[in-house]
């Protein structure tokens, strides 16, 4: 058995951990880039902390899910301000934004030469600048992975700048940041947090230590994902959420993910769809798929993984693998998960979006091969 195991330098958890915000980040640099959603008044108390620590924050604001202008325009407004660390406050877009500016800040080349599928996707040149991630939602766990997930508006697809040297040098997940997420937002990031989970869990590249951070996470999210829908006050379901996240994130970042994240990247290229959204609106029919795929003759690894999971979710000791897809299906329907169409996509498009998603690098680690038919079935079951 061989493995390897990376994650951000430093992972502080729990309630009120980001009023301690400027005091972690005093070390790291004095002029930061703070990268923000469009409201960036209600992180005044965070900045308030960071300007007492000594530090000078340098305000940017993110404008939806970043692409690669954005990253481009960021990491030129990073040297010119002169930054030497960034901060990003806010949901899985902001991260990710924030992660990408720091790491093409100090590339000598064209963020060309680095971008996966679209680009060459060579390693980094130079190290990033020090990036500090504070999530304001629980779902990507970008706080605690090593890619950048940028939209392509002239491909039309979302790929990755990945590298080990991106992982953030803190994260400060917080779970007193996400009291005011809508329901429908919270709904769509936990489902992407437990997909997160569910598809490390049964992926080829799985190992001890992601299976165990995986377990723990479908665990707390069967528990407490429709409790927070239900009640975004409860501050419980808000901790175990924040939890489903920070384990997703580090899960996938060492292991990999499967086709559910492989087809959400065309989708999201092409209609600038809320990633999170997507995500749920697939989750149940790849799931399907994929244990449709396994021979039900030859039970090894793989297939006890689904059962796993069922047991997980049902909370069943005797839970059968396609209990898993019962659940989720039921899942998606109590908590209202809109299907693809509401985002756009139409039934001519779903041919081109298997095509491109058959070549996304989550697919890579999916744990049956799906056919272009296959995933057109996926498409169609999900609009």
């Amino acid at each position: 058995m061989n493995f390897e195991f990376a994650t951000a330098t430093r992972i502080v958890f729990g309630p009120g951990s980001a009023r301690r915000l400027g005091e972690l980040c005093a070390g790291l640099a004095q002029r930061f880039l703070v990268v923000t959603g469009r409201d960036m008044a209600r992180h005044a108390p965070l900045l308030e902390g960071l300007k007492r620590a000594g530090c000078r924050a340098i305000p940017l604001l993110a404008q939806g899910e970043p692409t690669l202008l954005d990253a481009r325009n960021g990491a030129s407004f990073a040297r010119e301000a002169g930054v030497r660390a960034v901060i990003s406050i806010g949901g899985g877009s902001v991260v990710d934004l924030g992660k990408a500016i720091a790491a093409l800040a100090t590339q000598p080349a064209p963020l060309t030469d680095y971008i996966e599928v679209i680009g060459k996707g060579r390693p980094l040149d130079a190290p990033p600048l020090r990036f500090i991630a504070v999530p304001t939602t629980a779902g990507t766990g970008a706080e605690v992975t090593r890619n950048a997930v940028l939209a392509s508006t002239r491909h039309r697809v979302k790929a990755s700048l990945r590298h080990a040297s991106m992982l953030p040098a803190l994260a400060i997940v917080d779970p007193e940041l996400a009291l005011t997420c809508p329901p429908a937002v919270t709904a769509a990031s936990g489902m992407d947090a437990l997909t997160q989970c569910l598809e490390a869990l049964v992926c080829t590249r799985a190992n001890p230590l992601t299976d165990a951070l995986c377990a723990e996470g479908i665990r707390r999210a069967a528990r407490s994902l429709e409790r927070v829908v239900a009640d975004g006050a409860d501050l419980a379901a808000r901790e175990d959420m924040a939890l489903v996240a920070l384990h997703s994130g580090l899960a996938l970042a060492n292991a990999g993910l499967g086709a559910v994240h492989g087809l959400a990247a065309p989708i999201g290229g092409i209609h600038r769809a809320p990633h999170g959204a997507v995500c749920a609106a697939l989750l149940a029919p790849v799931w399907a798929a994929n244990l449709a795929a396994l021979d039900p003759a030859a039970p090894g690894p793989a297939l006890e993984k689904f059962r796993q999971a069922a047991c997980l979710l049902t909370g069943k000791a005797d839970a059968r693998p396609e209990d898993a897809t019962t659940f989720l299906q039921d899942l998606a329907i109590r908590l209202r998960i809109p299907g693809l169409a509401t985002h756009g996509l139409r039934a001519a498009d779903l041919e081109t979006v298997a095509l491109q998603a058959a070549q996304a690098s989550s697919m890579k680690a999916n744990p049956a091969p799906l056919s272009q038919e296959t995933l057109t079935g996926i498409l169609r079951q999900s609009l």
